[in-house]
């Protein structure tokens, strides 16, 4: 019985050493026998390269999954990135073009292109206010039946190019006001507006033939007397995911390294109280060995039962087969273009009219994001690609004197997990009144850009003028630039 292979270690990409650095530790995984790998990062030829390198070194089929809810350029260099779900959902509310469908079919063949054949998305929890600091816009709204119409586009579209769906946080990562990256946060609402709100998305997922589940490590006391993460609960996996909701494919952890279940005991305790709970497959393994004693352990003490895992193992197999056996199919340039474009699109106005410029503007950058113990995200986009439209963009501390050209204040507040919160801060919002109140003295134009949620417009009651670009991703960062400068924002969404 080969419990390895319900395990999924990651390989993240380093910009210094690449993927050799992890040579030693896939040999020891693979050796173990695991079940998959979570590629993250990296230029697209190397991903290619070491796809293709752990295909040929396993002895079966394995799952290779990505981070791609914004399209397989959100993790790799040269793919297509996409606006976030939050942007797609609005746009989709607007205007019935397959937002949903499209996205998805981008995502699956560039992640089949490189070998890869497990998308880890879409996220089918409700952004519903206050909003949680770590799903935001990443969700494809608030609104249960709009949320469950586009997941169930999404993963049709998705698997319909051989690649596994997972639909994630279940049952509902929305409502928790933490982040589960550092706490394990709890939700307190009651089964019945779980069950007709948070859970509709999931059961549509369910409805598309999902192939796989992620749950959420978020505490439901009333689902679970004991309290326990969902990931560990079983209550919540067995009982409601598995027999309650009949499905019968993959049920994954989320990330076994969280600190929301490492705060309950050491990685191969986590990895026993999970499968036991119902999970198949475990995410984000770090000690692939230790995790397979622990299980063995489990078992032979009469802890975990033999049966359950031995199950979980024949799905993980099923599934692994079935996402192993599709061709690849090439995007065109005209899906490249019309990522662009919706891009464009998505960036609105929140308040007010977008400024007027033709040659010159002044830039000034809010940004706590740059900073912190996550890696550093991708900025300069902004300002570079107006550059590239032929204004001039200086970008400044705040306003300058002796001009009268537009000011244009980019507040970056990003989803980062490990961040623990989204809205801008007070110190964010004290750079933005101060740029704004130079501006106003100087009589000059000037609108506060939000690399953000669209709610964080009210964190700036001094601001007449606000547009939205949804995140500070590269791709929305250059859309932006190109929405102020053509005239193209549309109004409040």
């Amino acid at each position: 019985m080969n419990v390895a292979s319900l395990l999924v270690p990651a390989l993240p990409w380093d910009a210094s050493n690449g993927f050799a650095y992890l040579s030693e530790g896939i040999e020891d995984a693979l050796e173990a026998g695991v079940g998959g790998f979570i590629l993250r990062s990296g230029p697209q030829d190397h991903v290619s390269g070491l796809a293709a390198a752990l295909k040929a070194a396993s002895g079966e089929p394995l799952l290779l999954a990505s981070d791609a809810e914004r399209g397989a350029g959100e993790q790799y260099h040269g793919c297509t990135e996409l606006p976030p779900l939050g942007a797609l959902g609005a746009l989709a509310r607007y205007d019935d073009s397959g937002v949903a469908r499209r996205a998805a079919r981008i995502t699956a063949r560039e992640l089949r292109a490189l070998g890869l054949n497990w998308a880890l998305a879409p996220v089918c929890d409700l952004d519903l206010p206050p909003g949680s600091p770590v799903i935001s816009v990443r969700s494809p709204g608030a609104d249960p039946g709009r949320v469950a119409a586009f997941v169930s586009e999404w993963i049709d579209a998705c698997q319909g190019e051989g690649v596994l769906a997972c639909a994630k946080h279940f049952p509902g990562h929305g409502r928790a006001l933490g982040d589960s990256h550092l706490e394990a946060p709890g939700v307190a609402v009651r089964p019945e507006e779980l069950w007709r709100d948070d859970l509709a998305p999931f059961r549509a997922a369910i409805d598309s033939g999902v192939g796989s589940i992620m749950v959420a490590h978020v505490r439901f006391p009333t689902l679970d007397p004991q309290d326990l993460p969902a990931s560990l609960s079983m209550p919540i996996v067995t009982q409601l995911l598995r027999e309650t909701m009949e499905f019968d494919g993959l049920i994954v952890s989320d990330s076994v390294d969280m600190r929301a279940v490492r705060a309950l005991g050491s990685e191969g305790a986590v990895c026993v109280s999970a499968l036991a709970a119902g999970c198949d497959v475990l995410l984000g393994v770090v000690d692939p060995h230790g995790a397979v004693a622990a299980i063995r352990s489990a078992i032979n003490d009469g802890a975990l039962d033999a049966e359950r895992v031995r199950d979980a193992i024949a799905r993980r197999a099923r599934w692994a087969g079935w996402a192993s056996s599709a061709s690849a199919r090439d995007t065109s340039l005209d899906d490249v273009m019309w990522g662009r474009q919706v891009a464009d699109r998505a960036v609105h106005m929140v308040r007010g009219t977008a400024p007027h410029f033709a040659q010159a503007v002044e830039v000034v950058i809010v940004d706590e994001d740059a900073v912190g113990p996550w890696p550093a995200p991708v900025r300069g986009e902004f300002e570079s690609t107006l550059r590239v439209l032929d204004v001039d963009a200086p970008v400044v501390p705040e306003p300058t004197r002796h001009t009268k050209v537009p000011v244009l204040i980019a507040v970056f507040c990003d989803v980062i997990a490990w961040k623990g919160y989204d809205a801008p801060s007070d110190l964010a919002r004290a750079a933005v009144a101060r740029a704004l109140a130079v501006a106003s003295v100087q009589k000059r134009e000037a609108c506060v850009v939000l690399f953000g949620h669209p709610r964080h417009a009210a964190a700036f009651p001094e601001a007449t003028r606000v547009g939205c670009a949804w995140d500070g991703s590269p791709v929305m960062q250059a859309a932006a630039a190109r929405a102020l400068t053509r005239g193209l924002l549309s109004t409040a969404r």
